[in-house]
């Protein structure tokens, strides 16, 4: 196994000898996000789009969780106040990547989480992983490109249902419905996120990406057009006292009580 680019400790990056590299995000237990972790994210793979000894990559994380979403204390990296890059440019550019992904899904894709687990090829999940774009109960909207990615998986209709009611679909459902694409118990995940890998690795390398290119066809550019309007709708949002109340009723694990305003 050699190294990649380890960063800063908190996403790690290893290319094997079946030309499949393993990013781990390092974050334990729940791996919420921030700008920095996306764009250090989307920097690795960017430097392994250019390597000859990667074809496929597996995106897994330590811990209990896949990711549980972004971290709603990092006020300033969501508003991209102060002239900042806002979160969703470096989300822009992991979708902007040319790696074929696998993500290795264990526990709660919650939120952003659950943008960030769209954003790979195909996901590998366990009936104890849980899916849910609970942006509604936070009394904002979605983002991470969900207004993109999710309908294309799951069908208009189905994602207008997750986005209204924030509701978690379970792994089971997941799979038939298809949040994932293939089911198997918790310790096989990262086994199987690999085998996957490996499969499109043995693959011939321009030939894949040609198909990746032609498959997702103006994705970023998409992405780029969604983003733009989710985060106005949030930064919007988040002056509301829907939206404080719904963070508030999160910490204090209790229903939210909205009132429209």
């Amino acid at each position: 196994m050699s190294n990649g680019c380890p960063g800063n400790g908190e996403v790690t990056v290893v290319i094997g000898d079946d030309l499949v590299a393993e990013i781990e995000i390092h974050r334990p237990p729940n791996n919420f996000f921030d700008l920095d972790l996306i764009g250090e994210l989307a920097t690795a793979i960017g430097e392994l789009d250019e390597r000859d000894d990667c074809r496929a990559a597996v995106l897994c994380s330590e811990g209990k969780h896949f990711c549980a979403g972004a971290n709603l204390n990092a006020r300033r990296d969501a508003t991209g106040d102060g002239g900042e890059r806002h979160l969703y440019d470096e989300a822009v550019r992991l979708f902007d990547t040319k790696t074929p992904i696998v993500a290795a899904v264990q526990g709660a894709a919650v939120g952003g989480g659950l943008g960030l687990a769209l954003m790979p090829d195909f996901r590998v999940a366990c009936p104890e992983a849980r899916f849910s774009a609970n942006f509604a109960r936070l009394g904002f909207v979605q983002g991470f490109g969900l207004t993109v990615t999710l309908p294309r998986l799951v069908g208009r209709q189905r994602a207008m249902e997750m986005f209204y009611t924030g509701r978690r679909v379970k792994g089971e459902e997941a799979l038939r419905i298809g949040l994932c694409d293939d089911l198997v118990p918790l310790d096989q995940v990262r086994v199987r996120a690999r085998e996957l890998a490996r499969e499109i690795a043995i693959s011939a390398p321009l030939a894949v990406r040609s198909i990746r290119e032609m498959m997702r066809g103006r994705l970023a550019a998409e992405i780029r057009g969604a983003t733009d309007h989710e985060k106005a709708e949030q930064n919007r949002l988040r002056q509301t006292a829907d939206f404080a109340e719904g963070v508030r009723a999160m910490t204090e694990r209790r229903p939210p009580r909205f009132v429209g305003a």
